[in-house]
């Protein structure tokens, strides 16, 4: 097992011919998913310093800004886990030390590795749920599976998110491109950057086409091309496939990545873009991002607006775990060389990802 250090982080690494992946232990991030051939890792390095969640204290380090994501963004990097919150803790939560995206982001794992392939298991002590993750490489795919049981005697409502952010070089403004296999979608209800956003808050409308605040729309297919940024848009996942997948490209390092998984596992797809719009610390205006978050809600939430939610578009907002039970879902990452972004992912559920 390579225990390493990355960016300053306690990290395991494993590899194969293609691929290079790294999981933070701290948080469990997918910190790293690199292309060797290229040196390409399409996963966000956020551009302020990294430090263990462990590490952080409000007073030492208001370098994070002051509040109840400062933990996360202390540490977070790439795939982050949302579990068994997605969006903010309430402001009674949050006084009780809660986190936004739950202890999942935060928490150290205990992780065991041979060869290619990785295992990661963290017990969130809040919710009374444990979970198991392993990732194995094959060529130029990732297959990951998570095992997520109630230890509790109470049936628990959920939110179970991938947050797969992407960042720079592979984000380029006006150039990226991007696929997904979504339908009905909508515009987070309100403002979402600070009126610095252009899409209509609260809008439905049909994949790519986001509506624009001051009329017409705006192709999410490609990255857009402003100076300032920024919003967040829901869309759900066509039900006529058993399985989904979003995939994004870059012209510029001709490199294809993306990720496949079972509908019923993870309905929902959410889109998030941060293009320089948050001043605050540790944003401080020189973000780009685009977050590529699938799961089992449409909205990042507080648990109480989840719940009451209840639904989108006639789907589930959250997923339930009875008492004392173990749920599961599986899912690939790939990383390849394309001349072009596909129209199709074609997956057999385990490790041939296909790409006509």
């Amino acid at each position: 097992m390579a225990h390493i250090t990355y960016r300053n982080r306690k990290a395991v690494q494993i590899e194969n011919e293609q691929l290079q992946l790294t999981v933070l232990v701290e948080g469990g991030h997918i910190a790293e998913i690199r292309h060797k051939a290229t040196g390409v890792n399409p996963l966000w390095t956020p551009p302020w310093p990294s430090i263990e969640p462990s590490a952080y204290d409000p007073q030492k380090h208001p370098e994070y800004g002051q509040n109840a994501e400062s933990k996360l963004l202390a540490g977070i990097m790439g795939h982050n886990l949302c579990l068994d919150l997605f969006g903010p803790p309430s402001e009674e939560e949050a006084a009780a030390g809660m986190t936004v995206h739950g202890e999942a982001s935060i928490l150290p794992y205990r992780i065991e590795a041979a060869g290619a392939c990785l295992t990661a298991c963290v017990e969130l002590p809040t919710p009374q749920l444990l979970l198991e993750r392993r990732i194995e490489l094959s060529d130029d795919v990732v297959f990951i599976s998570e095992k997520v049981e109630n230890l509790s005697r109470d049936d628990r409502p959920i939110a179970w998110t991938q947050h797969v952010t992407l960042g720079p070089p592979f984000i380029e403004p006006g150039s990226t491109q991007f696929r997904a296999s979504v339908t009905q979608s909508r515009v987070y209800e309100t403002d979402f950057a600070g009126g610095k956003g252009y899409m209509k808050p609260g809008a439905d409308f049909q994949w790519p086409h986001v509506p624009h605040k001051d009329g017409g729309t705006v192709d999410l297919r490609v990255y857009p091309d402003y100076a300032v940024s920024g919003g967040y848009t829901a869309h759900l996942m066509d039900l006529n496939r058993d399985h989904s997948f979003f995939t994004a490209w870059s012209p510029s390092s001709q490199l294809l990545f993306g990720y496949v998984w079972k509908r019923n596992d993870f309905p929902w797809l959410g889109i998030w873009e941060e293009n320089r719009s948050r001043d605050s610390a540790p944003w401080n205006g020189c973000t780009i991002t685009r977050g590529m978050e699938f799961g089992v809600s449409p909205m990042p939430e507080t648990r109480r607006q989840m719940i009451e939610r209840g639904s989108l578009f006639g789907v589930p907002s959250f997923r339930w775990i009875p008492a004392r039970t173990r749920v599961t879902a599986s899912y690939c990452a790939f990383l390849r060389s394309a001349q072009e972004i596909p129209e199709e992912v074609v997956w057999d559920g385990a490790f041939q990802v296909t790409t006509p």
